[in-house]
Formats: structure tokens, sequence, C-alpha cells
């Protein structure tokens, strides 16, 4: 069974593990994500699982099922975290895994079908403004370009970041997993408030939004502050709070399906007080259930940028960062989870997940489904983010009747 204080134990140890700092910094391939990840590799082999590292670093914990030829049932999530994150984001997900892995050992329970416990890098945008990155390199779905493209901060390339892991991301193109996958499953937080406002314990999500991202950069003339009348200005930070403004404006127009809009990133150059602006750079993020919808509101907002930059006299570049698709979770694997909750006997809900997730890549190559677990005031990616340790055990009980059931092979997910 899931032992609740085997559980406590390594969130506490995983909350140790973390860079300077207010709440978690665990930043893709810092040092402190690569301890996190090694306690992750530690915690697979005490269990027994063996473990496999691919190229782009993502960590696969194998519990070799009765006829090891079968597909894999594949479980798992990320370890990595924004600045200041929380200490459940993507951590629940990842150690409820390996302890229903433990749970299921403990019980001497056969399965057919081998079980796979994946600890995914990079699932954070943070810092290379792409998600999920660790996921997308285990579909095939990044190129060598995507690597020398994504540059974080301090210049820093995720070519470079992986060579300096000793990773090999000249053979990005060839790092596709190619073993087959019967189903994939993650549990994870909410990240919002709808569980906890309707109290039920567990959340079965329906589909997943996805985001499309990318830079905006406006561009005016740097000009003396005193000496520059108001009327000859071309000032790109008033430029850029209109289009920030007009984003919320186009996103909250659209009601249903509905779209949301943020722009998270506003770098502006030189950055002095008594400098009108030159250029600014906008770091966009829209994101839907609905594709179509979302790609209508991008087009308005390019529309919407096109018309101020004239008008202003401004000149603007806009850099695509990525482009994900909305998903639908698999029918039978929603049936699936809603029969795991019955067993366990707790209140439950269907629920669209508003957040990108790594489970969205495996939807084209076997059935996917979610687990929601209940976050305090929908808190997440912040030092406040909380989920109850009951809540977290809840959810792994329902994870390990799913991977229990779904890993038999008369179980065909029909």
């Amino acid at each position: 069974m899931i032992q609740k204080e085997r559980l406590q134990k390594d969130f506490d140890a995983m909350a140790r593990l973390t860079g300077l700092g207010e709440g978690i910094n665990r930043l893709a391939f810092t040092d402190a994500d690569w301890e996190g990840r090694q306690y992750i590799i530690d915690r697979m082999t005490d269990a027994g699982l063996d473990v496999e590292l691919d190229g782009f670093g993502n960590v696969i914990g194998y519990k070799v099922g009765t006829n090891p030829d079968l597909p894999v049932v594949m479980v798992g999530s990320h370890t990595d975290s924004v600045p200041n994150g929380g200490d459940y984001d993507g951590v629940a997900g990842v150690l409820s895994a390996i302890e229903v892995v433990r749970s299921i050992i403990d019980d001497g329970f056969e399965h057919d079908h081998t079980i796979a416990v994946v600890d995914f890098m990079c699932e954070e945008s943070s810092r290379f403004g792409a998600a999920t990155l660790g996921s997308k390199a285990m579909r095939g779905k990044l190129t060598l370009n995507d690597l020398h493209r994504l540059v974080d901060k301090q210049g820093i390339s995720l070519y470079d970041a992986l060579k300096e892991r000793k990773l090999h991301p000249d053979d990005i193109e060839s790092m596709a997993y190619n073993q087959p996958v019967k189903a994939f499953i993650e549990m994870h937080i909410e990240q919002g408030k709808v569980l906890e406002h309707e109290q039920k314990q567990i959340g079965i999500v329906s589909g997943i939004a996805a985001p499309e991202r990318f830079y905006v950069t406006i561009c005016g003339n740097a000009d003396h502050s005193g000496a520059t009348p108001m009327n000859l200005r071309h000032d790109a930070l008033c430029g850029a709070s209109k289009i920030i403004l007009g984003i919320e404006e186009v996103t909250s127009m659209q009601e249903e399906p509905p779209v949301v809009g943020t722009v998270g990133i506003a770098e502006v150059v030189p950055g002095a007080m008594n400098v009108i602006p030159g250029s600014v750079k906008l770091g966009v993020d829209i994101r839907s259930i609905s594709k179509v919808a979302r790609d209508s509101v991008v087009f308005l907002i390019k529309e919407l940028i096109e018309v101020i930059a004239e008008k202003r006299g401004l000149s603007y570049t806009i850099e695509p960062i990525a482009q994900d698709h909305p998903v639908a979770m698999h029918p039978a694997m929603i049936r699936e989870i809603e029969e795991a909750v019955k067993s366990v006997g707790i209140d439950y809900m269907t629920m669209p997940s508003g957040a990108g997730h790594d489970a969205m890549h495996w939807t084209e190559v076997a059935p996917t489904g979610m687990i929601f677990i209940p976050c305090r005031d929908g808190i997440s990616h912040n030092p406040a983010e909380f989920a109850a340790m009951n809540d977290i055990v809840v959810g792994a009980e329902v994870l390990e009747n799913v991977i229990k059931n779904i890993s038999l092979v008369s179980n065909t997910l029909d």
C-alpha cells in the first residue's frame, strides 16, 4: 500500500535540493536541478528499478513486467522548477509514481507490462522560453536548430547547457523514445482553484490547453528625456504598453472557448530614467483548449501590433518560440481513472487543464490520462504552493489502481 511517511520523507528531501532564493529554485540543468535528478535516480535504484538516462537527461526507471516484450506503461512528470517556485509542481507526480512502484513491489503484485517511471527534463519554460522540452526530445520533436535557437538570459544556449552536463545534443534528431507505449498517465497538482472550490479530492483531466509563445521586439528612438518634445517621440515602451493592454483586451473578448494571454517578460533598453526607451522585448504567451480559438486570437494580436507600431512610428519583429497543440485525453483512460477513483471512494470531477504538461506529447502514440489533486488557494509557481499530504496519498492510490489495471495484458483499453 501507499506509505504516507515514505512519501513525506521524499518531499522533505526534495525541498532541500534548491538553489539560492526564496522557495524552490531548480531551473533546468542547473546544479540544483542536477541534485534533484540524482535524488530521483537514487530512489528509483533503491526501489529496484532498472534506470536508463537518455541523451537529453531524461531519467527512466523500469519495473520489468512478466512479459518484457509488451509495450510499456509509462508514468511520470518533472522535477525542475520555475524561479521561486513551490515544492509540489511536477514533483508530486514523480515521487508518487516511484511510491506506486514501491507499493506494487511491497504487495507482490504481478503485472504483465513493464512500468516505466519518467522524470522529464526541462518541463518548465522559465530558463529557455519553451516548455516540456524533455518530453519533446523523447518524442523526436526537437531539432538541432532548436537547441541553438533557445537561449537563456545569460546567453547560454540549450545546446551548450546539454554539453555542459555531458549529454548528447548532436544526437537530438535520433533521440526519440523507440519502445512501444501502451498508455501514459501523469499525476499533478491542479495549479488552480477549481477542485478546492468544488470540494473534490480528484480531478480527471479531459483535455490540456497549449500555448503559442513568441517574442515581440518593438523598436523606437532612444532620445533624451528632457530635450525631446512629446510630439517628436517614438517611445518603444509606450507602444509596448499599448500592445500589452491590447493583448488583455483581445483575449478577454474570446469567451467560449476561452483564451488567456499573458505578457510575462518586458525587457526595456536602455533602461535609464533620463532616456526615452529605444526598444522593448515582450514575451507573449497565448493559450487555449481550442487551437482554432487560440490561432484566431493570435492573428488578431499580430494585427493589433501592426496597427500600434504604424500609428506610433515604431518598427517591430516577432520571433516564434513554441506552438504546441491542445489535446484531448483518451476516453479509455478517463474511464480507467473514474473506476480507480470510485474504488477509493472519493469525490471527483472531470475538468480541463489550463496549464500544459508533459502528458500532452504522448497522446499521439498512446492512450493518455491525467490525475489532478488540489493545491491550496490554487497557488502554484510560487513559494506558497501547497498540497496536503493526505491529498497526495489519495492521488497516489488512484494512480496505483490505474497502473495496476492497465499493466495487465487482459486490459486492452478499448
